[in-house]
């Protein structure tokens, strides 16, 4: 009796996480509390940012078997074996492999955007577009990257090489938009998709602190301070009619792009439209929620140590920056060809805001022109480089799908 007891004993604990448990592992938790406490302490986009941490806790759990990697990594994904022998968080993460959760958060979105602003000034489009180019200078540099690293380089060091996919995938990031990155990285280079939410995100919620010395560097007092006129008011119709215009002219030149553009166009056209209020109150709160919730803690699963921990985590972080900053760069460069050829009448700090960070880098173009000139009122100004700027990623993502899907 005794010695049944003991092997009963024995095998739980041959059995338990604490047994199995490598120090991989033990890291990846570790890094999952940091980013939990940046996300309850000190605010960093905390309605992903949590989801996407508590979803590294439990995929890091040894023995646990909630997700696995392998299943998705493939080329070919076997759904079958999915359903029969996957985890809660395979489950789960069907949302982000189908590209359901991305584009839903896109349906939502589209419900608490006014495009009013950028119709009213339609030369934000190119401000949206300029930003854009991050993504394709970071594509090439990391390309380059790669070439330069030669095939007798250590191994450690070959890890900062990139596949095309895998460049396309990191250069989204300059996009600033984490659900956009999601679909293309889940594409193009499922195996890198955690590393690149998680730097997606962290910049994003760091647009306050990376974007100001930016803007300041490349631009005068004198730029920073001009005050731009009011715009002019749009029509309801004009509202209506610009959804479906956008969807149509998109999504005819560019069909890759389709699932984002059209679930964001229509989101905005069920806000615009004023017939449809409950629906536009179920995607913009439960809906949203929801479907959050899931997105984040799916990500969060594919943090497994073995995919996270290795030197391309580096390449993603530091080329993801890069993207980033050459994207608000671009942006406000573009600003400052405008406000020369305007004569003065436009102010370069709304370029910044061609980044998806929607609201944020328009609250910063805002913050940083009222340091300027205390009058300043730039928000509604950079509100229409900032929704351009979702429309451009999504274009910029469809281009790469189409390319290297």
């Amino acid at each position: 009796m005794f010695d049944v007891f003991l092997e009963t004993i024995q095998g739980l604990l041959n059995r338990s996480g604490i047994v199995n448990m490598t120090w991989q592992q033990g890291v990846m938790i570790l890094i999952s509390g940091l980013l939990m406490y940046l996300a309850i302490k000190k605010g960093y986009e905390p309605l992903l940012l949590l989801p996407i941490a508590f979803g590294m806790l439990l995929t890091n759990l040894p023995v646990a078997d909630i997700f696995h990697m392998e299943y998705f990594v493939a080329k070919e994904v076997n759904y079958g074996e999915i359903l029969h022998n996957g985890g809660l968080l395979d489950f789960l993460y069907l949302g982000v492999k189908l590209g359901i959760y991305p584009s839903l958060i896109f349906l939502g979105i589209g419900c608490m955007t006014d495009f009013g602003p950028l119709i009213a000034n339609p030369k934000s489009f190119l401000l949206g577009a300029a930003a854009q180019a991050g993504i394709f200078v970071t594509f090439i540099g990391a390309l380059g990257i790669s070439a330069l690293i030669p095939e007798s380089a250590p191994e450690w060091l070959q890890g900062l090489r990139f596949t095309n996919e895998q460049a396309a995938s990191i250069a989204i990031i300059g996009g600033a938009d984490g659900p956009t990155a999601i679909l293309v990285a889940k594409t193009l280079a499922p195996a890198l998709l955690g590393s690149i939410a998680v730097a997606a995100y962290s910049y994003m919620a760091l647009v306050p602190i990376i974007q100001p010395p930016i803007m300041k560097a490349l631009t005068t007092k004198k730029e920073r301070s001009v005050v731009m006129k009011q715009l002019r008011p749009v029509s309801k119709t004009e509202k209506i009619i610009f959804p479906i215009v956008v969807t149509l002219v998109i999504c005819l030149i560019v069909p890759d792009a389709t699932p984002l553009i059209g679930m964001f166009m229509l989101g905005n056209l069920m806000k615009e439209s004023g017939a449809v209020d409950r629906l536009v109150k179920t995607a913009q709160n439960e809906l949203m929620n929801i479907v959050t919730i899931f997105l984040g803690i799916s990500v969060g699963a594919t943090t497994k140590a073995e995919y996270f921990l290795n030197v391309k985590i580096l390449g993603i972080i530091v080329l993801g920056l890069f993207a980033f900053c050459i994207g608000t760069a671009a942006g406000v460069l573009f600003g400052k060809l405008m406000y020369v050829f305007s004569k003065g009448q436009v102010n370069p700090l709304i370029g910044s805001a061609g980044v998806s960070a929607v609201p944020m880098a328009a609250r910063v173009s805002q913050r940083v022109g009222a340091e300027a000139n205390p009058v300043n009122f730039l928000l509604m100004h950079a509100m229409g480089p900032n929704v351009a700027g979702v429309i451009g990623s999504a274009v910029a993502a469809g281009v790469l799908l189409s390319i290297f899907a």
